[in-house]
Order: structure tokens, then sequence, then C-alpha cells
């Protein structure tokens, strides 16, 4: 009997001691936005269907996330097997032989179902190397409540000047109301996704056809004179710090009259359970100038996967799994089609229940594909990518250009300086780089 115990005991062992060698830990880096906060609550379905996979995550601020990810595939640190990264650095990785491509993501995950304008910008050589999670351009998101009290109506496709002015009308300074929140915080995809995107409106551009840095120009003056401005009568107070999810936080508090920016945040300030505004919201496209050109941007965060990691094939089954039709079915069942996660698939966009519960579906799917990633300018560009330019040095002179621009805003600059400076530092760059023979 005492040999039987043992020898069963013995079993147990070993096969306790082989599942847990089997089970693989997938180590995922992502940002910390509302759908990527859902996405960790909604990881039992997943663990449920591959049980000897388990997720650890690290989840950071945006321009945070950036640096260290981009430090550690760059240096091969081999630190995750899944990364959170935007439109701007999938086709520059993939080139660089940074990414996977991912050939094996099921015979059930449909690619052709992924809208084209987001799925394009994914593709290197017809191989898909990210898969979206969610995709967006930006929009105003704004108070009718306000509106109609100043005698307003905002139109499905207003100019910047009629913004403005709004802005100003319905601000109330004594109640904690301000006319319009916009992005302040320094950094390539904070403060300059929306003023690149809002730039391209106002005619301006990052490089003239030579790679000459252009804020010398009389465009770009237009466009920080006329934000600066803006901030100061109708802006919150502080707003160079503000980011995507300060700035949602305002507008879900009802600080805020208009705010231009993801189309993503509309389920978020559309939802009652997080917006004290929700019934109050209205949504109209980016503004222009009458150039041809509106204020909005292309992007998708998406899900890729390190040419370092050990785990390819676990790393692939988590990818589609959270990138899929099903996962979508998945937030509609726990916490209803509202929050779905958007600007991926052409499937949402048809389907009758979304379109039911999102009252900004169509605005969305308009402007995602009304945004031009190979003509962002009303002048010609060496370069394609709306909100930013995609060439690997971007992202360090986009984030440094943000923190001039953001002092500006602070007032610790003038416009003027700010732009010149601007105009030194990208010229010191573009040389060094090669760029400017």
């Amino acid at each position: 009997m005492r040999h039987y115990v043992a020898g069963a005991l013995g079993a147990f062992i070993s096969v306790a001691l082989s599942s847990t060698v089997l089970a693989e830990t997938l180590t995922i880096a992502t940002v910390n936005n509302g759908d990527m906060i859902r996405m960790q609550k909604l990881t039992d379905d997943f663990k449920a269907k591959n049980p000897g996979i388990d997720l650890e995550w690290v989840t950071l601020e945006e321009n945070v996330l950036r640096q260290k990810v981009t430090t550690d595939i760059a240096t091969k640190g081999g630190q995750y097997d899944v990364l959170t990264i935007g439109t701007y650095e999938v086709p520059i990785w993939a080139k660089q032989d940074w990414l996977l491509p991912l050939d094996n993501l099921g015979a059930n995950y449909d690619v052709d179902d992924l809208l084209p304008a987001i799925r394009s910008g994914l593709t290197v050589d017809g191989k898909l190397y990210a898969a979206p999670f969610y995709g967006e351009s930006s929009m105003v998101m704004y108070r009718k409540d306000l509106f109609d009290a100043a005698g307003l109506k905002m139109p499905d496709a207003p100019t910047w000047d009629f913004v403005a002015d709004a802005a100003r009308k319905i601000t109330n300074k004594d109640k904690e109301i301000y006319g319009i929140c916009l992005r302040g915080k320094a950094g390539w995809g904070e403060n300059m996704a929306f003023l690149t995107a809002m730039s391209n409106s106002f005619g301006a551009r990052w490089f003239d056809e030579k790679w000459k840095p252009q804020f010398d120009q009389p465009e770009w003056k237009d466009t920080l004179d006329f934000y600066v401005k803006l901030m100061k009568d109708a802006g919150p107070p502080g707003a160079s710090s503000n980011g995507f999810n300060e700035n949602l936080a305002l507008f879900q508090t009802g600080k805020c009259g208009m705010w231009i920016d993801a189309t993503v945040a509309a389920s978020f300030v559309a939802d009652p359970k997080q917006s004290q505004v929700a019934d109050k919201v209205g949504f109209a496209l980016a503004p222009d100038k009458g150039l041809g050109k509106r204020g909005n941007w292309l992007w998708a965060w998406s899900l890729a996967i390190p040419a370092g990691t050990q785990k390819a094939e676990a790393a692939e089954k988590f990818v589609a799994w959270a990138t899929s039709k099903e996962y979508s079915n998945l937030v509609a069942e726990k916490e209803g089609w509202l929050n779905a996660p958007p600007g991926t698939r052409k499937s949402l966009y048809a389907n009758a229940d979304y379109q039911k519960a999102a009252s900004f579906a169509k605005m969305t799917l308009d402007s995602i594909n009304s945004a031009d990633p190979s003509k962002p300018t009303v002048k010609p560009v060496p370069y394609v990518g709306v909100q930013f330019v995609a060439i690997p040095e971007f992202q360090g002179i986009g984030t440094a250009i943000g923190q001039q621009f953001s002092a500006a805003l602070a007032g610790q600059l003038s416009v003027d300086q700010a732009l010149q400076s601007a105009q030194q530092l990208a010229t010191r760059e573009m040389t060094k780089a090669g760029y400017i023979k």
C-alpha cells in the first residue's frame, strides 16, 4: 500500500511539475487607456480557452510606454512578448526586422474584415505586422445643452473659426466651464498629434519636398497663434499638462464645452456609467479652414510581437483573441455594444445593434475614411502620415518640438520663440540624419 501511495504521489508531482513547465507567461506592454484596461478585465475568457498561457501586464502612460518599448525592441532586450504600438511604429519596425509577421491568426480571424484604411498602415510588403485593437481618427465632441443655451448650432462639418467663436461664447470660468479642451501635454503622440493634424488644415507641413523644416512659414505661425489664443481665452487652467486622459476626465465631469480628440473617446463620453454629461453629447467632424483638409488624424493602437520573443506561438494566440470579432462580441455581452472596440472592422459598422447603441458610429467611420496618410497636407510633402511623419527620427524631433509648443501654451515662451526653436531643432536633427544635403 505504501509503495502504491508513494508511486501515485510521485506521478502527481511529475504531472504538476510538467504542467508548470508547460505553462507560458506572456508579458504584455500596453497603454493605460480605457479600452486596454477593459481588455485586462476580460482575459479570463482567453485563459479559459488557453489554459497553458498566463498573462503578465505592464500598463504605462502613453509617453512612458513608447519610451520603454522602443528602447527594449531597439536593444533586443526581450522584456515583452506582446507590444501595444501605434501606426507610426509598425512600418518602421517591420522594415528593421524587429517585428514578426502575423501569419497564423487562425481560420476564423477574417483579416479581410479589417477596415482598409487601418489595415494598410499595419501592412508591409503584403504582410500584416500588427493587429489593430482599436482604430481612430479625431472629431469634435460637444455639449448640446451649452450650445442650445448660447443659441448656437454645431454644423456636421464645422470650420475652425466657428469652433473658436463658439468656444469663447460658451465659456463660463466662474462655473468652471471651459469652452474647449485640447491637448497641451508635450509628446509627439500627445500635443503634437493634435497640432500636426490641426496644422494640416491650416495649410502647414513639417517639411517641404527637400526635407527642409517649415516652422518658419506663416501657416505654422497661424496654427500656433490660433491655438494658444483660443486656449488662453476658452481653455482650462493648466492645459499644458493635459493629454488624452486628462481632457477625457474634464469632459466627463462637465468642465468642457467642446473637446477635439480621438474618436475612440466617444464611447466613454456617451456612457452614463462613466460620464456625467452622457445624454448631452453631440459629435461633428474635425474642423477645417476651407483649404480642403480637415484637422483629423488616423491611428490604431495595435498588438504586435517583437522578433526577440521566445513565445511567438502563444503571443500570436493572444493577439488573435484580443483583436477578433469574438472579442467585440464578448465586450458587447459584458458591457454593451457601446463599448465595443471601434475603428477596426467593417462588420462592426454593419452591425445594427452597434449602430443603434453608438450614435457616433457613422461620424467615426467617415472621419477614419477621410484621413489620407499618403496626401496629408495641402502642399506636397515627401512623407506619409497624417499626425506624424513616418521616419524613425520623428519620435525624437516631435517630442522636442512638443516641449517648445507646450511651453508656449504655458506662457513660458512666445509663439515666435517656440517656432524659432522648432525650426532650429528640426533643421539640426534632419541635417545630422542626412535628409538635408
